[in-house]
This record gives C-alpha cells, sequence and structure tokens, in this order.
C-alpha cells in the first residue's frame, strides 16, 4: 500500500465526516435545516471533505451566493479553478448539460440554487461512478427526490427507469440532435456493461 493510498479516509470516514460537515453548514441541531439546505450541505460537504471542493463547479461567488441562501456556516475556500476543464469535450458536454437542465427546471426553484444544482450535476457527469455516488448523496432516491423538486420534467421522462446518469445523457442528445451514448464518466463506471451493453 502507498503511503497516499495509507492517508486518505476511508470511504465510511469520509461519510462520517461529510454528515458532521453538512451539520455544520446549515447550524443543525441549533437552527431548523430545509430539505433545499440539506442537499446543498450535503453536496458540498462530499467534496468539501475531499479536498475536492473545485470539482463542484461553482465559482467562488456561485458557492458564496449559495451559502448565503442556505448555510450558517461557511464553505471552505478552493473553488477559483473551478469553472476549468481540460478536456474540451468534457467541457462542452459540462455546458450543454448545465444549459439543458436549467431549460428544464421548476418554475417555482431559486434560479441561483437552479444554476448551482445545474452545475453540479454536470459535472459530476463527468466521473466515473453512480451519479448519487459522484454527488456524494446517500443512494438513487436522494437523486430522484432532488431531480423532482428542481427537475421534475427529468423525473417524468425516467419511464423506463434508467440509471440517472444515462437517462440524462440520452435526454441531452435527443434534445441537441446528437447521437446518444454514455455521459464522459460513464465507462469508468463497474456498471458500464449494464447500462451500455457490446454490440448493441
Amino acid at each position: 500500500m502507498s503511503q497516499d493510498t495509507a492517508s486518505q479516509p476511508e470511504s465510511g470516514d469520509l461519510e462520517r465526516l461529510a454528515a458532521v460537515r453538512c451539520d455544520a453548514l446549515t447550524g443543525v441541531p441549533s437552527a431548523p435545516r430545509t430539505p433545499d439546505a440539506w442537499l446543498f450541505a450535503r453536496l458540498v460537504a462530499a467534496r468539501e471533505v475531499r479536498g475536492e471542493l473545485a470539482l463542484l463547479g461553482l465559482s467562488r461567488s456561485q458557492l458564496e451566493a449559495l451559502g448565503a441562501r442556505h448555510f450558517v456556516g461557511a464553505p471552505s475556500e478552493g473553488a477559483q479553478h473551478a469553472l476549468f476543464v481540460a478536456n474540451a469535450e468534457h467541457a462542452a458536454f459540462a455546458a450543454a448539460m448545465h444549459g439543458f437542465l436549467v431549460s428544464l427546471a421548476a418554475p417555482q426553484a431559486d434560479p441561483g440554487d437552479v444554476r448551482c444544482l445545474a452545475a453540479i450535476i454536470a459535472r459530476a457527469c463527468l466521473r466515473p461512478d453512480h451519479l448519487w455516488r459522484d454527488l456524494g448523496l446517500r443512494g438513487r432516491d436522494d437523486v430522484t427526490r432532488m431531480l423532482e423538486r428542481f427537475f421534475p420534467e427529468v423525473v417524468a421522462r425516467n419511464a423506463e427507469g434508467l440509471r440517472w446518469k444515462k437517462l440524462l445523457a440520452r435526454e441531452l442528445a435527443q434534445a441537441t440532435g446528437a447521437a446518444p451514448g454514455p455521459a464522459p464518466g460513464c465507462p469508468g463506471c463497474e456498471d458500464f456493461g449494464f447500462c451500455f451493453p457490446a454490440g448493441r
């Protein structure tokens, strides 16, 4: 085992750290916590405890505004390079996904929250795991509730019960006239062969 690997917290430790940080951001137990505050605190905390705050895809001003809307504590520094994606194809996908999601936003949702969440989801689609894990959530049901709240049309389009990242990539392709295919992060996922069987 390398020294770098040995110094990395285990998955369960990261989960506990994220839960504690989520509570700190939202002021629990001394302050009431709304479902939206929990969601955004969870998304931020999951990346923050890994030192990966920039992977959210939010600018510093977006992160500060998000915190002002939902948090009693402030997220740590580290988002100044958040908007840069080295791979041009991935950057184009993330920008297109962001615009696609914003276009499907629930009318009652806060526009700033919509833009932040669209950016976070778009960036998560670049990473190689199930969407709920890439977002730092507890399971697929958390993703479903999040989408129902902010992007209900996306949920309505998933009549086949597809994995969320696969569904998002398919719907974006249909909306833009592109050939359907996996999201950039899909090939690295353990279930890539299940979602995209060879020869089909």
